[in-house]
């Protein structure tokens, strides 16, 4: 019985010599009316298959000629060594089967004279038959990326014993801002979107102590860069009886591992998309440096940057701070007045928060925000009587300090963008699947 294989296992040489059945969707075909050669895929890569007329009969070759870009099929054949062809390897047909063909009336829209119109980055064409795109050799490299960067974070927790957790998606309260919240209707109320997991994690700390998550949040945010979308994927972590600078110990960390496993198991998809893997391979190996708040203010400065002392950060100076960087860089310590209740005040300087961020290089800017947490009930009702702000949505995090507080800390961490700065992705819509932001809800 003739085994079934995937592609990836013939060009790693395993079936030399060997008859096997390889199914996958046609790449590009050519030739005459005598033999064919057909460029199959499947999730795993590429192979040239030479179909011979009198090898497979007419019938069966006349369906091959007739098997347009996508078209589905199983073919059975020898496999052969050959230098000459992609990945060395091609296999030499005797029978194949068209499982689901292409109608000649609709062929497949994503051709390579759009690929080149986009070169390289995502035109609305592209953004519009995504259903279509996911199908391209870049963005499945991406995605296998993608899917390596997810277990590289769940490795890294589980491998130290964290305790994965999920809050609700339906929240009654604000975590980064009240701008950027999501209304929905429910019930006769109102509700929001979740733009964080931290608020629920905490309630849970004193249970587990070492938790994380990787789920979705939302941001209602109507920018319109490479680096946001309303729709995103969050690792957060929270941890018991940690400072500022054990969170940030574990944020190199995860990072560093993300980096590290890419490198390992996805050198050959990096690069496809035509990335540098020294690169890749300091941020898996060097030390984070950490800054001060008040050094990146100084340093903007004499940049000739209009800053103040006080203004939290946007993406433009982020930008300008890490264009030298060539690791990224924690910056700790903003001002109280930037920060939001939750962020703890430093007991030694009471004008800052034991707070970070970590800015990644190349111009990607923040991928990590965290820090620790206001943990006395007493510091935690007056940072919030400073901001004015309504306790009664916030009653159940108040109680988590009633009973039994502790210091504790934790950070979130952009999956996307960190997915986006290791690839080296021109956009954040190049690394997720189906982007959402303040213009696309579709396909």
């Amino acid at each position: 019985m003739v085994k079934t294989i995937f592609i990836g296992d013939v060009q790693a040489g395993k079936y030399d010599g060997q008859e096997v059945e390889l199914m996958g969707w046609v790449k590009r075909s050519r030739g005459s009316n005598k033999i064919r050669f057909v460029v199959l895929r499947d999730s795993t890569g590429v192979i040239q298959c030479v179909v011979k007329k009198d090898a497979i009969g007419d019938e069966s070759f006349e369906q091959v000629k007739g098997a347009l870009i996508e078209s589905s099929i199983k073919i059975t054949g020898m496999i052969n060594a050959d230098e000459r062809a992609d990945g060395g390897h091609e296999m030499v047909a005797t029978s194949i089967v068209i499982v689901g063909s292409v109608n000649p009336e609709h062929p497949f829209p994503i051709t390579e004279s759009a690929m080149k119109a986009a070169d390289g980055g995502e035109t609305e064409f592209l953004l519009d038959n995504r259903h279509l795109y996911l199908r391209t050799s870049r963005m499945t490299a991406m995605l296998q990326m993608r899917s390596t960067v997810f277990g590289a974070i769940h490795n890294y927790f589980r491998d130290l014993d964290f305790t994965e957790y999920q809050a609700p998606n339906f929240v009654a309260g604000a975590v980064e801002g009240g701008s950027t919240l999501f209304e929905v209707p429910y019930f006769g109320k109102k509700v929001y979107l979740t733009q964080s997991w931290q608020l629920y994690a905490e309630a849970a700390m004193p249970a587990l102590e070492r938790l994380y998550t990787i789920a979705p949040s939302f941001r209602a945010e109507k920018s319109r860069t490479r680096r946001h979308l309303t729709e995103f994927w969050h690792a957060e972590m929270e941890v018991a009886w940690a400072t500022n600078d054990e969170i940030m110990s574990h944020g190199e960390g995860v990072v560093r591992k993300i980096a590290g496993d890419l490198l390992e198991n996805r050198s050959t998809e990096l690069e496809s998309i035509g990335r540098d893997l020294e690169l890749v391979a300091r941020y898996a190996d060097s030390p984070y440096p950490r800054m001060r708040y008040d050094e990146a203010i100084e340093t903007l400065q004499g940049m000739g940057v209009d800053v103040e002392w006080g203004q939290d950060l946007d993406y433009s100076k982020e930008k300008v701070l890490t264009q030298d960087f060539d690791v990224p860089h924690f910056l700790t310590h903003y001002p109280k007045i930037a920060k939001p209740f939750y962020h703890r005040v430093d007991p030694d300087e009471d004008k800052y928060v034991l707070c970070h961020d970590l800015l990644a290089p190349e111009g990607y800017g923040e991928i990590i925000g965290g820090g620790e947490r206001t943990w006395s009930e007493a510091e935690l009702l007056a940072r919030l009587d400073e901001e004015g702000t309504d306790k009664a949505a916030y009653q159940f995090y108040i109680d988590t300090r009633s009973y039994g507080g502790v210091p504790h800390g934790g950070f979130g961490l952009g999956v996307d963008r960190v997915c986006s700065w290791l690839t080296g992705a021109d956009h954040i819509r190049e690394v997720i699947p189906f982007p959402r932001d303040s213009r696309r809800v579709s396909p």
